[in-house]
C-alpha cells in the first residue's frame, strides 16, 4: 500500500522516562463533518427547492451555484491540513444536500478531483428536500454495506415513557415512544455506512437531526428521539461486531451538553469515563473552552461534532485510533464587518459565501513499523 500521508508525531513514553520523548511515524487520516447549507442546484425538481431557482426568492443562478460549489470544495480540500497536510479527508460526512447530483458536481471541483472521491447518498423525507451523504476516497476506503434509517417521529412527539432498548432491538425507530395517532414529522434519514479504511473496518454514522424550529424546549423531544436511535444503531452494530469501530458524526442541532447527546448517545466528556460500548465526545470539551461551529443570536456552540466509540480511543496504535479533533475556522471562512463579524462567512445578497457551520473533524492515527 502507498502512503503518502506520514506524520512524525512526538509522545513521551513515561515508561522509558518522565522526560524523555521519542520520535515515532503514524498514518494520519482526517474524517471530517460539514453542513453545506442549502447546497441546490438551479433545476427545479419534484422537492420543497422553489426558493433555490434562478425565479425564486434567493434568485440562485448557475453563477452563483458554481461559486458555492467553488467554495466549499476550498475548505474541503483543505480541512485539517495543520496537522495532516498531505491529504485532504479520507471521510466526509455532509448534510443540507439537495441531490446526488450536486455532490457529483462538488467532487469534480478542480480542488477535489484529484482525490476521486466516491459518493454515499439516499434522498430523505425531509420537507425541505435535503439530505445528508458521505463522500469518501476511493484509493482508502472502501464502502461494503450502507444504508438509510429513518428518524420516525411525531408531531405530539412523547418522551416520558421513552425507554432506551436494549441491542438485541432492531435499529429502526417505532411508535412505541410517541402518540400512535400523531402526525409524523419528515426529518433527514440517519445514514450508516460500513466500510474499510485501508483494510480496516470502520462503521460511520451520518446525522442531521431535527431542527429548533418552534423553540428548542419544545423541539427537544425531537432530538432525544434521534439521540436513541443513534444509539441503537450502534448497539445493533455491537451486536454483530463488540469489536466494532463507529465514527458518528452530524450537525445535532444540540450542544455537547444537551439530553439527547448525553443520554440519547450517552457520549462521555472525558476519555476514562468511557466504557465498553460507550462513545467518547471531544467536541464537549472544546465547547466548555468556548469554541464554536456556528453561532445564534451572539451565542456560539457546538452542533456539529463528531464522536468516537470505545474502540477508537486505546493506546494501541497498531490500528486506527483517534488523535485529536478541531474546528475548522480559517479566516477566509469568517465575516469581517457589520452585525455578523465574527460569524461563518455564509451566503448574502451581495456574497456568495461558504456556510452558516464550520467544519469540524477528528484526526485517526496508526503507527507505522
Amino acid at each position: 500500500m502507498r502512503i503518502k500521508n506520514l506524520i512524525v508525531l512526538f509522545f513521551v513514553l513515561f515508561a522509558i522516562s518522565g522526560t524523555n520523548a521519542q520520535a515515532k511515524k503514524y498514518i494520519v487520516h482526517t474524517v471530517a463533518f460539514y453542513n453545506f447549507e442549502n447546497l441546490f442546484d438551479t433545476i427545479n425538481e419534484a422537492n420543497n427547492d422553489e426558493e433555490w431557482l434562478p425565479n425564486g426568492t434567493q434568485n440562485w443562478t448557475s453563477k452563483k451555484y458554481k461559486q458555492k460549489l467553488h467554495n466549499l470544495a476550498r475548505v474541503l480540500s483543505e480541512i485539517g491540513s495543520t496537522d495532516n497536510p498531505n491529504n485532504s479527508p479520507v471521510l466526509i460526512g455532509g448534510a443540507e444536500i439537495e441531490n446526488r447530483g450536486v455532490l457529483e458536481d462538488l467532487v469534480k471541483e478542480p480542488a477535489l478531483i484529484g482525490k476521486d472521491y466516491g459518493i454515499v447518498h439516499f434522498d430523505s423525507p425531509d420537507k425541505r428536500g435535503i439530505d445528508v451523504a458521505l463522500l469518501y476516497q476511493k484509493k482508502h476506503f472502501r464502502p461494503t454495506s450502507f444504508k438509510n434509517i429513518p428518524l420516525l417521529i411525531y408531531k405530539n412527539q412523547m418522551n416520558k415513557d421513552a425507554k432506551r432498548k436494549n441491542a438485541t432491538d432492531d435499529i429502526a425507530d417505532d411508535k412505541s415512544e410517541v402518540e400512535a395517532t400523531s402526525e409524523r414529522v419528515y426529518t433527514r434519514d440517519v445514514l450508516l455506512v460500513t466500510g474499510f479504511l485501508d483494510g480496516e473496518e470502520i462503521n460511520v454514522m451520518v446525522n442531521h437531526w431535527p431542527s429548533r424550529s418552534g423553540g428548542e424546549k419544545k423541539s427537544s423531544p425531537f432530538r432525544e428521539a434521534a439521540g436513541r436511535l443513534d444509539r441503537r444503531i450502534m448497539d445493533s452494530i455491537y451486536k454483530v461486531n463488540p469489536n466494532a469501530k463507529i465514527i458518528n458524526m452530524g450537525d445535532l442541532n444540540d450542544g455537547t451538553y444537551n439530553k439527547s447527546v448525553k443520554e440519547g448517545v450517552g457520549a462521555k466528556l472525558k476519555k476514562e469515563e468511557v466504557k465498553q460500548f460507550g462513545v467518547y465526545n471531544p467536541f464537549e470539551q472544546m465547547a466548555k473552552d468556548g469554541n464554536a461551529s456556528l453561532f445564534y443570536r451572539d451565542a456560539g456552540d457546538i452542533f456539529d461534532q463528531i464522536m468516537v466509540s470505545e474502540t477508537l480511543i486505546k493506546k494501541d496504535f497498531s490500528t486506527y485510533q483517534y488523535w485529536k479533533a478541531g474546528i475548522y475556522n480559517k479566516p477566509f471562512m469568517i465575516t469581517t464587518v457589520g452585525q455578523y463579524k465574527g460569524y461563518p462567512l455564509r451566503h448574502g445578497a451581495t456574497e456568495i459565501g461558504f456556510s452558516d457551520h464550520f467544519p469540524v473533524y477528528v484526526y485517526l492515527i496508526k503507527e507505522v513499523k
